[in-house]
């Protein structure tokens, strides 16, 4: 998995991705990180200054399209290039590569929000780019030339688009096989599976601050210690995040202990929406 990372903070994204996790994947060679930043392409006479002032006023600074735009053809060039397909820009407003198409996405709160089901989706792909706006944002221009997805990661407003698309990266790079040292872990956490939330984990001593470890995840019964470890990823669910519960695939056991912890129409409210 190749990411590649347009921004005007370079250091900033090469620093965290380079930490923990996807630190070592990429140490290992499955993942890879290509921070581009914007400055260099801005026009030789304004030395690496990328924005300007917004037409129609307003306050704050607009990146300028035509650095994002020649940081993109080149990022697009050299994947097209190691592609062996011919291609020398992109030239298409979805990213299409003489028949490979690459997914250039732009940090923004005006995009579609990001959660397991599109970091699942993203790790299929072999290079993903990412475009991180600054100051008041970018030429709404560029952004329809080059951009195919744009993508938010919550409600909220941030400073820069950096933070965002390394929230994105680490949760996509999870995704990708070999990353992780145990591929149970991918699957058994939260938003996995049928979308609840991940049950309680314990560890050693048995016993802290007064507070005992379940005497069940100490019995050794493997099938009661996933059953239990079930009923409480629906019981934490309902209780946290009933809006999750729709996408729930219940059984016969669920559907009992549902009733008898009073839970189950939370998951029955919840598939009516």
């Amino acid at each position: 998995m190749n990411f590649h990372v347009l921004t005007l903070f370079p250091e900033m994204v090469d620093a965290a991705f380079h930490c923990s996790i996807t630190g070592r994947a990429a140490d290992r060679g499955i993942l890879k990180l290509d921070a581009v930043n914007i400055r260099d392409y801005a026009e030789e006479k304004r030395r690496g200054r990328v924005d300007d002032y917004s037409y129609g006023g307003g306050a704050g600074m607009i990146m300028q399209a035509e650095p994002v735009y020649r940081a993109a053809q080149a990022v697009l060039k050299e994947i097209a290039e190691k592609a062996d397909d011919g291609a020398a820009t992109n030239g298409d407003a979805d990213g299409d590569l003489s028949g490979k198409r690459v997914r250039v996405l732009y940090m923004s709160p005006m995009g579609r929000t990001f959660d397991q089901k599109m970091a699942e989706e993203l790790s299929k792909e072999e290079d993903l780019v990412f475009l991180c706006g600054h100051y008041e944002g970018i030429d709404q221009r560029v952004i329809d030339e080059i951009v195919t997805d744009e993508v938010s990661i919550g409600d909220f407003v941030m400073t820069g688009g950096e933070l965002p698309a390394l929230v994105m990266m680490d949760a996509i790079s999870r995704m990708v096989p070999g990353v992780l040292s145990n591929d149970e872990s991918a699957v058994t956490e939260s938003f996995m599976g049928d979308g609840l939330l991940e049950y309680p984990q314990y560890s050693r001593p048995e016993v802290w601050h007064d507070r005992k470890v379940p005497d069940i995840l100490l019995s050794g019964n493997h099938a009661a210690v996933d059953r239990y470890r079930r009923e409480q990823s629906l019981r934490l669910t309902a209780e946290r995040r009933p809006d999750l519960c729709r996408g729930a695939v219940l059984d016969k056991k669920d559907r009992k202990f549902l009733r008898e912890a009073g839970l189950e129409d939370v998951y029955r409210e919840a598939s009516r929406i």
